[in-house]
């Protein structure tokens, strides 16, 4: 179990240059959303890779042939405790940023999230859902970026 001190969210770049310039406030603010949706935080790690190497594993474990920006793996063990690894495409968040005319650390800290909003029950899988996420994502966004 994490101490209340040190929060277990960790980030993995694999060479990748990252648009993270407050990891400390980012993570407080990823525990506050896992808090605020009855969670409690064991760890995630997030994990930055190329669109190739998401598109293998999106594949591999969902058979989907196509390109995503994030695959979120929750390893949860009750379903009050988030253990978590998400894969993000830094390739994609950056095509999605250029697409939706929003900075690339935006658009990062967007689908960093993202990923914490299924993991705490959000889904997106029709429009209802897909507004009630977006919802979330400004709310959380409007909290870091103030």
């Amino acid at each position: 179990m994490v101490t209340s001190k040190e929060i277990n969210i960790r980030f993995f770049a694999n060479g990748l240059t990252l648009p993270l310039t407050n990891r400390r406030n980012l993570k407080l603010l990823l525990e506050k959303i896992i808090k605020s949706n009855g969670k409690r935080l064991d760890s995630i790690n997030y994990i930055f890779c190329s669109d190739k190497e998401l598109l293998k594993l999106n594949n591999k474990f969902l058979s989907h042939n196509y390109y995503t920006d994030i695959l979120t793996f929750d390893l949860s063990e009750s379903k009050n405790e988030i253990t978590a690894e998400i894969f993000i495409s830094l390739d994609r968040v950056r095509k999605n940023a250029a697409q939706f005319k929003s900075s690339l650390k935006k658009e990062l800290h967007r689908v960093i999230i993202h990923g914490v909003l299924h993991l705490c029950g959000y889904a997106d899988k029709n429009k209802t859902e897909i507004l009630k996420m977006r919802k979330a994502e400004d709310k959380y966004l409007s909290l870091y970026f103030k």
